[in-house]
C-alpha cells in the first residue's frame, strides 16, 4: 500500500484544517489507518485511529473534542479534521495503514507510511 498525505498548512490558533490520506497501489479498506504527528526534535506521537469500517476512533488525550477522523472506502481515503489549532499541534503528520483491522496507537502496528504534510499554528 503506498500512502499519499495532504491538506498541511499554516493556520493561526483556532484555525482549521483538513487533513487527507489516499492510498494507491491497492486499497486499505481492509486495514486501519492512523494519523501520527512528529514535532522537530521530538518523537513521532500518535494522534488518531480509525478501524477498516470506521466504526471505531480512537483519539489521544490532547486532540479529543478538536480532532476527528474519518475514512471513505469507496473513495479509498482517510479524513483528518483538525479544529481549535493550538500552537502545540505544530507537527508534521503521517497517515499510516496497520496490518490489521482494527489497531491502536503503536506505531509499530502500522507497516505502511505516507510522507509527512507540515501543519503549522502561530499564536
Amino acid at each position: 500500500v503506498q500512502l499519499q498525505a495532504s491538506g498541511g498548512g499554516a493556520v493561526q490558533a483556532g484555525g482549521s484544517l483538513r487533513l487527507s490520506c489516499a492510498a494507491s497501489k491497492r486499497t486499505f479498506s481492509n486495514n486501519a489507518v492512523g494519523w501520527f504527528s512528529q514535532a522537530p526534535g521530538k518523537e513521532r506521537e500518535f494522534v488518531a485511529t480509525i478501524s477498516w469500517n470506521g466504526g471505531r476512533q480512537y483519539y489521544t488525550d490532547s486532540v479529543k473534542g478538536r480532532f476527528a477522523i474519518s475514512r471513505d472506502n469507496a473513495k479509498n481515503t482517510v479524513t483528518l479534521q483538525m479544529n481549535s489549532l493550538k500552537p502545540e499541534d505544530t507537527a508534521d503528520y503521517y497517515c499510516a495503514a496497520a496490518r490489521r483491522a482494527v489497531a491502536g496507537s503503536d506505531p509499530a502496528d502500522y507497516p505502511y507510511w505516507g510522507q509527512g504534510t507540515q501543519v503549522t499554528v502561530s499564536s
